[in-house]
């Protein structure tokens, strides 16, 4: 059931209908162009023939979120959050509209509905709104009757009085929340999440050409992986599969071929500690130096940044001397300016000596179950990282990874040492383990 305080409702799901539910979504790339929306058709088609109700969330095509925003950026350098909102929303309405227009010329009896439609309420909060609820009577009602339900995602609506609830978007890769929140309520069989790589990797395979698909991923690790920068799935759905306990599939929508079983692994002890490594870019390092060293100036620094919705991730302070100390720290490069412009008064407040900004940083990660209780982890990552001639910048450690930041242009070098340090590329081989081939292949066990 739902979690109270995750990102859905407490509300247990619903009963499951005759027919196995199954919930998908396809993203931008998976509906960029008239060719691809046909070909997703196509395969919803095959799925509803082999005996299963459906109900499918789709992304705005292609470039059309990005393509949106500059044209909202033409307009105006500051355009208001709501409007935002109600302009994004649209790319998701096209999608759903024209999959579903698919649909029925292939004699697929479907109909499309928005976020608001489909019984999804948000906090109200424009651009990074968090789901609240989901009420799928609408859903169920279109199931009943026989058709394929195709629901915007990304979206939804506020929380308030009907006469002033307000169009809400989830932020990037809002909708696999919106998949996964729906799977969960719906009490769906699975959660199939088609993108344009087949599955979760040991590494980007764009960097690493033996980067190995991993069969079967534990909640945790995949939740380090997208916070660290895997880009395969969304971090806040991942965390909302895992609280309730939702199974999902990632899948390619470009071939029939095993995707990735995202679920509770019980063979997560046997498994070789580091299963994957992400990297992110999109990173930038702020550094105060001579910051006064007395209770309280900490809060002063970080509570404004938090009170503007700047997320800070990693923090080093060095020992103090003389009074005084610094102090480093990283926050996404696009909120590089918002956070100097914030930071500009509290320095001159508390008499810092100055502000350094570096963004040609990133961060690269190992990540694993068991990663920190298991000794010479850390000393071989570094090492591995000291061979290739990378500099590490600073480093922070979880439960099940190890993160470092390094310079931006050595990522590419440091993702593949660390690849090749760890044996990545060798397949996996637990005993009675049904994600594993004999011999020590994988292959994915409850693929469609």
């Amino acid at each position: 059931m739902f979690v109270p305080g995750s990102e859905a409702t407490s509300e247990p799901p619903l009963p499951a209908a005759a027919r196995p539910l199954v919930v998908q979504k396809f993203g931008g790339s998976s509906v960029g162009d008239a060719d691809r929306i046909r070909r997703v058709a196509r395969r919803i088609a095959r799925e509803r023939d082999g005996g299963s109700d459906l109900v499918v969330v789709v992304s705005a095509m292609g470039d059309t979120t990005d393509e949106l925003l500059a044209l909202a950026a033409a307009i105006t350098d500051d355009p208001d959050s709501r409007e935002l909102d109600m302009l994004l929303a649209t790319g998701e309405h096209q999608s759903a509209t024209l999959v579903s227009m698919a649909l029925q010329a292939l004699g697929v009896p479907a109909v499309s509905l928005t976020g608001a439609q489909a019984g999804i309420t948000t906090d109200g909060r424009h651009g990074r709104a968090r789901i609240a609820n989901v009420d799928p009577r609408r859903v169920r009602q279109e199931l009943a009757n026989g058709r394929v339900v195709i629901v915007a995602g990304f979206q939804g609506v506020s929380q308030t009085d009907l006469e002033q609830a307000e169009t809400t978007t989830l932020g990037r890769g809002g909708s696999d929340t919106t998949a996964i929140a729906l799977a969960a309520r719906l009490g769906a069989t699975r959660c199939q999440v088609f993108t344009d790589v087949r599955g979760i990797y040991t590494a980007d395979p764009r960097i690493v050409a033996d980067a190995r698909q991993l069969a079967v991923i534990g909640y945790e690790e995949m939740l380090e992986l997208a916070h660290q920068g895997a880009q395969v799935m969304q971090v806040r759905a991942v965390e909302l599969g895992w609280v309730n306990d939702v199974v999902i599939e990632v899948l390619s929508s470009f071939e029939d071929a095993p995707g990735t079983l995202i679920k509770e692994d019980p063979f997560v002890e046997q498994r070789n500690k580091v299963r994957g490594l992400a990297h992110d870019r999109n990173v930038a390092k702020i550094t105060l130096v001579a910051v006064p060293d007395r209770p309280g100036v900490a809060h002063q620094i970080f509570a404004p940044l938090a009170d503007a919705g700047i997320n800070v991730d990693m923090i080093v302070q060095n020992v103090g001397h003389a009074g005084s100390t610094d102090m480093s720290f990283t926050i996404a490069e696009v909120e590089l300016g918002r956070a100097k412009r914030i930071l500009g008064p509290i320095i001159r407040d508390l008499g810092f000596r100055e502000m350094t900004a570096d963004s040609a940083v990133a961060k690269v990660s190992i990540v694993g179950a068991g990663i920190h209780n298991a000794p010479g982890y850390a000393a071989r990552m570094f090492g591995a990282l000291a061979d290739a001639e990378v500099n590490i910048e600073m480093i922070s450690t979880s439960e099940v990874r190890i993160t470092c930041i390094i310079a931006e242009d050595q990522v590419e070098t440091a993702v593949r040492a660390l690849h090749a340090a760890f044996a990545l590329e060798r397949p996996e081989a637990i005993q009675g383990d049904p994600a594993a081939r004999p011999g020590g292949g994988e292959t994915t066990s409850g693929a469609a």
